[in-house]
């Protein structure tokens, strides 16, 4: 049996809106193993995006705990969390959040060069490069590494993202609607690719409101009302 990678037990979040408290989690438990493909499902404001940034360590819960290989996040110095966040887990988002400044290349190969100091930087400026170059490829984008975001297609911007996020080989990688703002047929294209990296032995953790998408994955969760139905 595999072991599990992301445990979350009894997670709580509330946001205050004005005057009034919504509950978002309550009580939640999770349990993800090495190796699986799952796809959180549920309608707008259920609480799947908030949960998957809470195992992200992108957000905190009120209360309860996430453990990433045994380890309590909640016992984290802000150092390591901010390695946890660079290292161990990968974010894929919807709308991207690639830089317009920087070229395919550069934008895959940040996360690397952000975990370093200047002088580890240089040191290890090749490596990065040829690493990013690597990923683009194996993604069908060897011809546009000098191009800039805005003149990629919605899919190849997406698999920009997808690249950037394997840089520093997470162990899971975390997407939140990935497909959410791409025509069909490319999401689909999308969807190939994650059960690609699946299959080569990659943890994904997706959130999805369609049922088509989250069909993709080995294992389908149900979110209502911030609990977990199945």
């Amino acid at each position: 049996m595999s072991k599990s990678i992301i445990k979350a037990a009894g997670l709580f979040k509330s946001y205050k809106m004005g005057a009034t408290s919504v509950d978002v989690l309550r009580g939640l438990e999770l349990t993800i193993k090495k190796g699986e493909f799952v796809a959180i499902i549920g309608s707008s404001g259920s609480g799947k995006s908030t949960l998957l940034h809470i195992l992200g360590s992108l957000d905190r819960p009120d209360s309860g705990d996430v453990f990433f290989d045994d380890e309590n996040l909640n016992g984290f110095s802000s150092r390591r969390l901010n390695k946890f966040r660079n290292k161990e887990v990968g974010f894929v988002f919807q709308f991207y959040h690639l830089l317009d400044e920087l070229d395919v290349l550069e934008n895959v190969y940040l996360p690397s060069m952000v975990s370093r100091s200047i002088i580890g930087w240089f040191g290890f400026k090749t490596q990065a490069r040829q690493r990013a170059a690597g990923l683009l490829e194996r993604f069908g984008l060897a011809d546009r590494l000098t191009h800039k975001p805005y003149q990629l297609s919605g899919g190849e911007r997406q698999r920009v993202a997808i690249a950037r996020a394997l840089m520093n080989e997470p162990q899971v990688l975390l997407a939140d609607e990935p497909t959410g703002n791409l025509d069909w047929q490319t999401g689909n294209d999308i969807l190939n690719v994650f059960t690609e990296l699946n299959k080569a032995g990659q943890t994904i953790i997706m959130v999805t409101h369609d049922q088509r998408i989250a069909q993709k994955a080995g294992r389908v969760i149900t979110l209502v009302d911030g609990r977990i139905t199945d």
